[in-house]
């Protein structure tokens, strides 16, 4: 069934109070009893109701804004500025901001910090909130006190959420190293704290166990000199690999320099496939196969839904994760690969369509 947008008027019968007497909470007007305002900020808050941008900012001469709320659940939020990711998400929310009269936030914090800024990010959202490397737990309780939030990535099943394809697109990494000829392949995995990474994590192991592939895997923390020590020590105790598959495009670069330093050659003696599509794809030497990640589609997809109010509880839109083959696996990787396909459609309530 559609998801109808909820008006002022809903919040107002919900409240039991006029139609006025709701737009003066809403806008912070003066005139309305203490009881009263606690009385609709709690219908606001249950539906999770956000007030038309553009009409609001004519009421109270402000302009709306759109909060990015990233964890660094590595520790180090120095890193955001050098993870391209972060840069892709951040160039998504914008392309769907043009030409609305919305500003974007961006809060950062490590995971010590990460339940008060969640907490204070929730008592403040305007427009809305897109979340990124927020756990499942705190992402529930962020939509427990404001509903205007989408997940950028698996969270709890009541909080909105756009999601990449992680487990399915890292068992096509694996399947496209066996398909050409690779029998010993490693993973360098993610920090089990992201979802992301756990995706890539399940999708790995369910293609060793239909390929007959021993379970050869290290972890990387999503970080450049993390897949380099993950390679290093890789190479020192397999010294027969083959094939490695990096959770992430810069733990991949850091897999090859880590191969080159070690007098092998990619991907004559090991074919490596990383993930994301990441401008560091290209620009490693020798170019790297990977799995694009449609980041800024997610990104301003999660953003066109809280402007437009369709982020119900439980609503997921699903992106594909396809190969992009370059020289890291050699040309025999392109053969075989199933066509590029489009995003699901959205999701209006609950589950995949």
């Amino acid at each position: 069934m559609p998801y109808r947008k909820l008006t002022i008027e809903d919040v107002a019968h919900k409240a039991g109070v006029s139609r006025a007497t709701a737009s003066r909470v809403l806008n912070n007007a003066p005139g309305v009893s203490a009881d009263l305002r606690t009385r609709v900020d709690r219908v606001v808050a249950d539906l999770g109701y956000r007030p038309n941008a553009a009409a609001r900012a004519l009421a109270s001469g402000r302009r709306d804004a759109l909060d990015l709320v990233v964890i660094a659940c590595h520790g180090d939020i120095s890193l955001f500025g050098a993870q391209p990711y972060y840069s892709r998400v951040i160039a998504g929310v914008l392309s769907a901001l043009a030409g609305t009269d919305t500003q974007l936030r961006v809060n950062v914090a490590g995971a010590d910090e990460a339940a008060e800024l969640v907490d204070r990010v929730a008592q403040s959202v305007t427009a809305g909130a897109v979340l990124v490397n927020v756990s499942p737990a705190l992402a529930a309780r962020f939509h427990a006190r404001c509903r205007r939030v989408v997940s950028l990535g698996a969270t709890a099943p009541q909080v909105p959420a756009v999601e990449p394809e992680n487990s399915r697109a890292a068992y096509e990494a694996i399947s496209l190293l066996h398909r050409i000829g690779r029998r010993r392949i490693a993973a360098i995995h993610g920090p089990d704290c992201n979802t992301c990474a756990a995706g890539r994590r399940a999708g790995h192991l369910e293609a060793i166990r239909e390929l007959g592939l021993p379970d050869i895997a290290v972890d990387g923390g999503f970080r450049r000199e993390g897949g380099y020590a993950a390679a290093t020590r890789l190479l020192a105790e397999h010294p027969d690999l083959d094939g490695i598959f990096a959770a992430c495009d810069m733990m991949a670069a850091g897999a090859i320099q880590a191969i080159t330093d070690a007098g092998r050659r990619v991907p004559d003696d090991i074919a490596v496939v990383g993930f994301d599509d990441s401008a560091v794809a290209a620009c490693v030497s020798p170019p790297l196969t990977t799995m694009r990640l449609p980041v800024e589609q997610m990104a301003a997809a999660a953003t066109r839904a809280l402007l437009e109010g369709a982020a119900a509880p439980h609503w997921r839109r699903f992106f594909p994760v396809d190969a992009v083959v370059r020289s890291s696996t050699g040309p025999d990787a392109a053969l075989g690969l199933p066509p590029a396909r489009s995003p699901h459609p959205v999701a209006a309530l609950a589950g995949r369509t």
